[in-house]
Formats: structure tokens, sequence, C-alpha cells
């Protein structure tokens, strides 16, 4: 099965932690749920969407902040500590740079309307075509060998 495309939304702090966590990223996505993730499958692509950069914060980054590659393993659970146990996946995320969605408003396939935009980012995790990752990957100034594009 050929691998999928992935949009998570973040904030741009909770993306980061999970893009520079060492040994290897993660991602959690729905404030840690377990669901969304049992759609993703190794090998599929994951580019995080940042609206602000801190969780609730009133700031418009809009910007996509990392892209990587979901690596092998069933999700699991990690403890971060005052009774939160989230649900990850690892990531093996890409050389990138953090840029914005503007400019990519009106190409991306996943836009239906520019005008309201947002709309799809409300979902948390969906899917989107070859086509629209590689375009977000080519504004992010990816590792296109590192993500298989």
């Amino acid at each position: 099965m050929a691998p999928r495309n992935w949009i998570a939304v973040a904030s741009a702090e909770h993306a980061r932690r999970g893009r520079d966590h060492k040994p290897l990223g993660f991602m959690q996505v729905g404030h840690g749920k377990l669901g969304p993730l049992k759609r993703v499958a190794a090998g599929d692509r994951v580019a995080y969407y940042a609206p602000a950069t801190v969780f609730g914060g009133t700031d418009k980054l809009q910007s996509f902040v990392s892209i990587g590659i979901v690596q092998p393993g069933a999700p699991y659970e990690a403890d971060m500590g005052n009774g939160f146990v989230p649900c990850r996946l690892d990531v093996a995320y890409a050389a990138s740079r953090e840029t914005p969605i503007a400019p990519l408003l009106e190409q991306l396939a996943f836009i239906e309307n520019p005008k309201q935009w947002g709309y799809k980012f409300r979902f948390g995790l969906f899917d989107v075509s070859d086509a629209d990752m590689m375009l977000i990957a080519r504004a992010m100034e990816a590792d296109l060998k590192a993500l298989a594009l």
C-alpha cells in the first residue's frame, strides 16, 4: 500500500517538542488521543501545521513547522507528568525550515475555499495528496530524499 500524507495540527511549541525530541521525534494529535493515530501507518508522511506559537495562543503564526516520516511501531503512551499520558508515534523528521501557509493557499488542493481556508484544520489530522505534500515540502525546503519524495 502506498504511503499516505497527513497534516497534523498543533501549536508550534508542541510540534517543535516532537520534532526536536532525541533520539527520535514523535507525533501526538488531538491532545494525545489514540484514535487518530490508528489511521496513520509506518512510512506515511506527516507535516505539522501550527496556527499559533503556544497552545491557546492568539498570535497568528499560521506556519508549517515540521515534516517527516512515521516510523514502524504501534502507538505508545508517554508519561509527560502531572497525570498527562498521551499516545504517540515515532517520526523521523527531515531537515526543513518553518514556512508560512499564506503563499501556498491558492495552490493547495485540500483548500476548497481560500477565503475560508482555516476550516479544514479544525479536524486536527487529515490526509492530503502527494502533490500537496510535495508542495509543502518544497516550500519548507525539506530534504525530499529523506521524505521519499
